[in-house]
């Protein structure tokens, strides 16, 4: 694989990307965390800035992304990501914490037009029999920085400081835009034999969707999980303060035991997958999420939540896997860039939704509770799912008719 141009050097920036992507994250959220003496509001905000694009930009970055020339798309994109993060620097210089947030949501934004045109790079020029290898090498890759990014991202901070962070940022973003701009010229793009232009595409797709009940159910779990995910996702600091009693440093610790299990686990599930129906494995992987979400939430044990972590992350590529295979296998060929364009962006909407609540609700209720109704959605979501799972089920055990 590593002998293609356009897989070699993709790689190379998307690992420039992530480094970029860790580093400001956790530079933005222990600075934040301490100018605001761990406001669980303020930091929820952080969160915020950087997963609303996915559901703001989403189905309007893939739409323009087929449209547009992919190689300078993503040249453009990484370029523009690193010149905000320099213009958030100065701004933090001069005193001001929010500037963070902003260049997190402007970055954020640019890749919801970078990301899509990678997979059409991939798809134009990376054999078919390669494809799946390719992807699967791209999601290990996500899986190594979950490991590693925590610890780098700490390091970076307590080491040197937010300016220091913000322009090692830069560095990755710009040399990420770089090493792109090395690839051939992009081919000219056909003209579109669709004369309603960019709204009716746009349109056509949700019009697809609707109409597709396995999609709208998907869409449905995708909705409850979304929100599921969003409630814990800014409070995992509050897991280490307040339950473990620990200093936030610790959390990178949590996130690596967490992201090492999804290693090991999408590589068993790569080596399971052709026995398991993607219906059974994203139940089963929404099930043990639901029960470790709650046991987290009241787990005072460092060792019992390390172990609920573990259990989570191993089981979190059969939510990834299922949630893919169903997509690609339920969706013509013609509409998968607006189909994964549009229920993407729903599970991120709820799942900034359920950030921006998060802060709120903790200070409502208490950390025990919020990831109690965390779980409650997980399992909601779960049973949306059924449908599906019994569709499929009554099929096979039908078998071809004479």
């Amino acid at each position: 694989m590593f002998a293609n141009r356009y897989v070699r050097t993709i790689i190379l920036s998307r690992v420039l990307l992530q480094l970029g992507i860790w580093i400001r994250n956790y530079a933005v959220l222990l600075y934040v965390s301490e100018l605001t003496h761990n406001n669980p509001v303020d930091i929820s905000l952080i969160s915020v800035a950087e997963f609303a694009p996915i559901f703001i930009f989403g189905l309007i970055g893939g739409t323009f992304a087929d449209r547009w020339r992919p190689k300078r798309t993503m040249v453009w994109s990484d370029l523009l990501s690193g010149l905000s993060v320099g213009a958030v620097l100065l701004a933090v210089i001069n005193g001001g914490w929010v500037a963070l947030l902003i260049g997190s949501f402007v970055s954020a934004s640019l890749s919801q037009f970078s990301q899509p045109s990678a997979m059409k790079l991939y798809k134009r020029h990376v054999p078919a029999e390669q494809l799946q290898g390719v992807m699967a090498m791209s999601q290990t890759l996500v899986a190594v920085f979950t490991v590693l990014g925590p610890v780098i991202g700490t390091f970076i901070f307590i080491k040197f400081g937010i300016n220091v962070s913000l322009i090692l940022t830069a560095v990755m973003f710009l040399g990420s835009s770089f090493i792109l701009s090395t690839l051939p010229r992009d081919e000219a793009e056909p003209k579109s034999e669709n004369n309603g232009g960019f709204i009716k595409e746009l349109t056509a797709g949700l019009r697809y969707i609707r109409d597709n009940k396995s999609l709208r159910t998907l869409s449905m779990t995708f909705s409850a999980v979304g929100l599921a995910s969003g409630l814990t996702q800014p409070l995992q600091i509050f897991l280490v303060i307040e339950n473990l009693g620990r200093d936030r440093q610790f959390l990178q610790w949590l996130v690596m035991a967490n992201g090492a299990a999804m290693l090991v686990g999408g590589a068993a599930i790569i080596a399971i997958a052709k026995k398991f129906k993607p219906q059974t494995l994203l139940l089963v992987g929404l099930l043990v999420n639901a029960v470790c979400t709650v046991g987290m939430g009241a787990s005072k044990q460092i060792w019992l939540t390390i172990v609920l972590l573990v259990i989570s992350g191993l089981f979190y590529p059969c939510i990834q896997g299922g949630i893919q295979t169903l997509l690609v296998r339920n969706t013509e060929g013609a509409f998968i860039g607006r189909v994964s364009g549009t229920i993407m962006p729903i599970f991120m909407g709820m799942m900034v939704v359920g950030m921006f609540i998060s802060g709120y609700l903790k200070d409502a209720v208490s950390l025990i509770g919020v990831f109690a109704v965390s779980g409650t959605f997980a399992m909601l979501g779960a049973l949306l799912l059924l449908p599906i799972v019994v569709k499929k089920s009554s099929k096979a055990e039908a078998g071809p008719t004479a």
